[in-house]
């Protein structure tokens, strides 16, 4: 084991949504790094991927997997409870669970609203709230809360989507200032498109009514993200810098990360609305 594995030995992340993309390999990441990983789900059935990748890599022994519902309160404290008794104490947790909602406002019911935030924003709160007794006791820890490039400035046709991603970038800003006199360490990591299930998922369940008069600009809307998904890069990257920031003493509180993130941010910042909102726009029709 190297000095890197041997000064985690004995440290303890916490990871949501852990049956596929990010939540998967940012649990191996961690594994390799010598973390012991509580790899959370809502459905303990999706674990076999995690498992073959994790026997692959070599750190299967590093691995805990159990059942934790980010929408279910009762889940939530027995997930938290069941790790205090197996390991006594949580160093870093990664918020991670989540899914996308596609469709145009009009288009999408309000139930499909309330999902959405349900799991990506009131369930993240609900795990974060579980696990800063913890922290706060421990006097250090450190909380990544996994928003997206949606959650910097609104696409049209996934508008629930980046409502749940700017709840979490703001109540992210607030938890930070709240925490920095107890140790704890409060980070935002930010990706573009990746290629990982949710946007395939949010894509083929985009909300949409017959004689719906978005039709047009929808047809449009996912030609862009099918093109976007086709050309992603692999969500490694991702993993791998959430890795990284659980090394830094003083993380920043965003990392934007991904194809073109960075210069969205620029954009969005320096540009004046009409102009960005106008090349979002042609953006779109260009793909027809």
């Amino acid at each position: 084991m190297n000095n890197e594995n041997g000064q985690n030995a004995d440290k303890i992340a916490l990871i949501t949504g852990a049956s596929s993309g990010f939540g998967l390999l940012t649990a191996l990441a961690l594994a390799r790094k010598g973390y012991r990983v509580a790899a959370t789900m809502r459905d303990l059935s999706r674990q076999g991927e995690l498992l073959r990748q994790a026997g692959e890599a070599g750190v299967a022994d590093r691995l805990h997997v159990m059942t934790l519902d980010v929408t279910d309160p009762a889940s939530i404290k027995s997930a938290a409870s069941t790790i205090m008794e197996i390991f006594g104490r949580i160093d870093v947790l990664v918020n991670n669970a989540g899914f996308a909602v596609g469709g145009f406002v009009e288009d999408v019911a309000m139930e499909e609203w309330r999902r959405q935030m349900d799991t990506n924003f009131f369930g993240l709160i609900g795990v974060t709230q579980a696990v800063l007794p913890i922290m706060r006791g421990q006097r250090e820890g450190l909380i990544v809360n996994v928003s997206s490039v949606s959650g910097l400035t609104g696409f049209p046709g996934y508008a629930p989507y980046a409502a749940s991603k700017y709840a979490v970038e703001g109540f992210s800003e607030s938890l930070r200032q709240e925490l920095l006199p107890f140790g704890i360490r409060v980070v935002l990591v930010e990706p573009a498109s990746f290629r990982t299930p949710i946007w395939g998922k949010g894509i083929e369940g985009m909300h949409s009514s017959a004689g719906s008069p978005y039709q047009e600009q929808l047809a449009e809307v996912l030609r862009y993200s099918r093109r976007s998904a086709e050309t992603a890069p692999e969500p490694d990257r991702v993993a791998e810098l959430i890795a990284r920031i659980t090394a830094m003493k003083a993380p920043r509180l965003r990392y934007p990360v991904g194809k073109g993130s960075r210069l969205l941010v620029i954009g969005k910042t320096l540009l004046p609305w009409k102009v960005f909102e106008g090349i979002v726009a042609k953006s779109l029709k260009r793909l027809k």
